[in-house]
């Protein structure tokens, strides 16, 4: 069935003015999240109002450029952004990823007459979804869902899968080829005839991503809503980092919550074992030691995660091929390292707080969910091979937003 969602909002969005306050802003919000993070993932209940908030905060509108009305902040602030959200809720940390994606996009090779449009749309407090990868084709490349010419404009065919942020969208980009068998994005807004969003994600994590199953049916798009994405990857530029950053902190988000959640229960449930005499579990000295491995872990993965938005800025600034490959590496090291931060975090709060921390009333096994669902986006191993051959044979990796 097709889901509609009522995401109307009467009032245009506030206008971020620097990164600062949009690092303020971020904590506000998250200290909002955090209280019903649990009974949404337990519901799997879409975050509408949440989401809402989020977007009319004016986070959503931070990286349009200063010469549209945009505060165009840092990608380090980016990525302090969604890890503080993601920390109070991964999911709603996760949503806006493919709307940044996007403005990303406008900003490389969208029209002047494009990015006039959508900046003004977004600054006023819409939002992109998406509609970009497939399920049952060869490779996450291979993409079936066809734009053909038709008249002045395309028509739209196709199917999607893992459509993060669609079911609250304004406008859902959807990625096809061309043609010419050329990659683009067809922007197509929300309630066209033969665009259908169904609510049918069924993970066991990241149950809140406002994803689904996208239909498309000779949706018709106009010219001036496709962008020639393609382009993107054909000369160095910041399109795949900066798809990767947000990834990433995403997954240092979620350790972060593990975390936090690790020392409550252990300070106030958990019991030492019976080979010390102790009176507290916070006591134990191996339960201290796995602590502080973790701890190290996560604060690692916060500084590779603060050094790969500097070697984005920097290629932003001056877009070469050395410093765009330099930037894939740096988000690449940071990725990596979310990923096992994650993943060894959300062990370790059950190793560490014992059987009754996974009483269903507790849902701390959200974490675990959360990380093991979001870090297969894109395989950790890779990242590992292309800072090898980059260090090792001097090769640059590949330019796709998966690296």
């Amino acid at each position: 069935m097709t889901t509609v969602i009522n995401t109307t909002t009467e009032q245009k969005a506030h206008v971020i003015g620097d990164d600062t306050e949009a690092i303020a802003i971020a904590h506000q919000l998250a200290a909002e999240f955090v209280k019903g993070d649990s009974e949404r993932d337990r519901e799997g209940k879409i975050p509408v109002d949440e989401v809402n908030r989020y977007s009319q905060s004016g986070l959503w509108g931070i990286t349009v450029p200063k010469e549209y009305g945009g505060a165009f902040v840092s990608n380090v602030t980016l990525a302090e952004v969604t890890k503080i959200i993601s920390e109070a809720d991964s999911s709603l940390g996760q949503i806006p990823q493919n709307h940044w994606y996007i403005l990303e996009s406008l900003r490389l090779d969208g029209t002047e007459e494009q990015k006039r449009f959508f900046f003004n749309l977004v600054l006023q407090g819409k939002r992109f979804g998406n509609a970009f990868s497939e399920i049952g084709t060869k490779s996450v490349t291979d993409v079936q869902t066809r734009l053909e010419k038709s008249g002045d404009g395309y028509v739209l065919n196709g199917r999607k899968f893992y459509s993060s942020g669609a079911l609250v969208a304004d406008w859902i980009p959807v990625i096809a080829r061309n043609d010419d068998d050329k990659t683009v994005i067809a922007l197509v807004e929300r309630g066209t005839p033969g665009l259908n969003v169904i609510d049918d994600w069924s993970s066991f994590g990241q149950r809140t991503t406002a994803s689904g199953t996208t239909i498309i049916e000779n949706v018709e798009v106009s010219a001036d809503h496709v962008i020639p994405h393609f382009l993107a990857f054909e000369r160095p530029t910041t399109q795949g980092p900066i798809a990767q950053i947000i990834q990433a902190a995403v997954d240092v988000g979620i350790a972060k919550a593990a975390l936090r959640d690790t020392i409550h229960y252990v300070h106030n449930y958990a019991r030492p074992w019976i080979d010390v005499e102790l009176e507290h579990g916070y006591e134990d000295p191996l339960t201290i030691y796995n602590v502080g491995n973790v701890v190290i872990q996560v604060h690692a993965a916060e500084a590779l995660l603060r050094r790969s938005g500097e070697y984005i800025d920097r290629a932003i600034a001056d877009s070469t091929d050395t410093s765009v490959a330099e930037a894939s590496i740096a988000v690449a090291e940071a990725k990596a390292l979310a990923a096992e931060a994650a993943i060894l975090t959300t062990n370790k709060l059950f190793e560490l707080a014992g059987t009754k921390s996974t009483l269903r009333q507790y849902n701390l096994d959200r974490h675990w969910r959360n990380a093991r669902t979001h870090t297969l986006h894109d395989p950790v191993r890779w990242k590992y091979y292309a800072v090898g051959n980059f260090y090792l044979n001097g090769v640059n990796p590949p330019r796709h937003p998966w690296l």
